[in-house]
């Protein structure tokens, strides 16, 4: 489901071990004329595929695919199988369910409505939502509204308890309001502003606050304000109870413990992460989003700005310390500098990318959750690799 970077994820999924062996391939698509100098020098094994076919080798991942843009252009990649029954191939820039990058729209809609003076950032969530946060795990008259984006509420996650067994709820349809039943009778990690945690309550909030401010569904605000005008046509807001992917797609696939059969999932009810993480999207619209983020083309300067404005999130990654803004987080580069990025974890699909200011940037997906903390690392060294090397 949802989470990306953060520790939350780990533990809910830490007890999926995610393995398969296949083919390989690569898609190049929309490169420049440097490839036919690239051509005339010794050859050197392109590094991303080299990551990639390593994802998907012995007791890796089903499948995997990207999309990367540098100087070079924009590029496709896929390696493994698409659909273990047939032995398909993985489909160049097919639908995946993009879970916690989900957030990232969330976000950019929220400081849309701030833009427009309908909400304040430093309100308490009471004023937009009232009565609705009560209980052990926090008081809305407490917590901002940037406290929410920025994951510094203290209010605890529900997926945890919601989908331990996700086999046994993976058809179920559920409403955000039953989300926070779960989440808010469970004790608060935090008082508000005082740490970091990573918490999908936050954003099942988020979009009930949109909803209240604007009138409308959450999913029709994120279509209206953001996929329709960077013109994302491989990315949409699945419609209530709708289970199957759109477009073609590779398959995704669970198992629940150790030396257990793979469980094709492709088909499930995303509804328990809503607008903490229901989208479909595909590598290439992934990339123009970020870059359409990053570029200005949603948000004025001082709205960026605040988007990027970080606090220290400490359990956020296995490669180090990085930051969290408001939906986006600080990703490292080996090579020096620093990316912005978000991610996400599903059964079925889990997705790691980071883009940069001046226009490089990199979206992988693999067909499986990993079966530990190293897996998450392995992704995102691919994701490293395509913009450093």
């Amino acid at each position: 489901m949802t989470p990306a970077h953060r520790t939350s994820a780990r533990r809910t999924w830490a007890a999926l071990l995610v393995g398969a062996a296949a083919v390989t391939g690569l898609g190049v698509i929309g490169t420049t004329p440097a490839d036919a100098t690239d051509a005339a020098r010794p050859h050197q094994p392109d590094a991303v595929q080299t990551e990639l076919d390593a994802l998907v080798g012995p007791g890796g991942f089903p499948g995997a695919l990207a999309a990367v843009q540098d100087e070079r252009g924009l590029r496709d990649y896929t390696a493994g199988v698409g659909d273990l029954a047939t032995g398909a191939p993985v489909p160049v820039d097919g639908q995946v369910r993009v879970a916690s990058n989900t957030k990232t729209f969330t976000a950019a809609v929220v400081l849309q409505l701030v833009g427009e003076g309908r909400v304040d950032l430093d309100a308490p969530v009471e004023t937009y939502l009232p009565g609705l946060v009560r209980g052990a795990g926090g008081d809305g008259r407490e917590i901002t509204v940037r406290q929410l984006l920025q994951h510094t509420s203290g209010l605890p996650d529900y997926d945890d308890v919601l989908v331990a067994d996700f086999l046994a709820v993976q058809h179920r349809y559920v409403e955000p309001h039953q989300l926070l039943d779960v989440a808010l009778p469970r004790p608060a990690l935090f008082a508000p502003g005082t740490s970091w945690e990573y918490s999908n309550t936050n954003y099942v909030l988020a979009g009930l606050l949109v909803q209240e401010v604007t009138g409308r569904p959450i999913g029709e605000e994120i279509t209206r304000r953001v996929i329709e005008p960077l013109g994302l046509t491989g990315t949409y807001w699945p419609g209530e109870g709708e289970q199957e992917l759109r477009g073609e797609h590779p398959h995704g696939y669970h198992r629940a413990a150790p030396g257990d059969e793979y469980t094709d999932v492709t088909v499930q009810d995303p509804s328990f992460g809503w607008a903490a993480g229901q989208l479909v999207s595909t590598p290439r619209d992934m990339l123009a989003f970020s870059t359409g983020l990053l570029d200005g083309r949603l948000l004025s300067p001082e709205l960026l700005a605040e988007m990027q404005t970080v606090v220290p999130a400490p359990s956020a990654t296995p490669r180090g310390d990085e930051s969290y803004g408001l939906g986006l987080q600080t990703f490292t580069l080996s090579c020096g500098g620093t990316a912005w990025t978000h991610g996400g974890d599903i059964p079925g699909a889990e997705t790691r990318s980071a883009v940069t200011t001046d226009g490089r940037g990199a979206f992988v997906a693999v067909t499986a959750l990993p079966t530990d903390l190293q897996g998450v690392t392995d992704v995102e060294d691919a994701v490293d690799a395509a913009i450093c090397n």
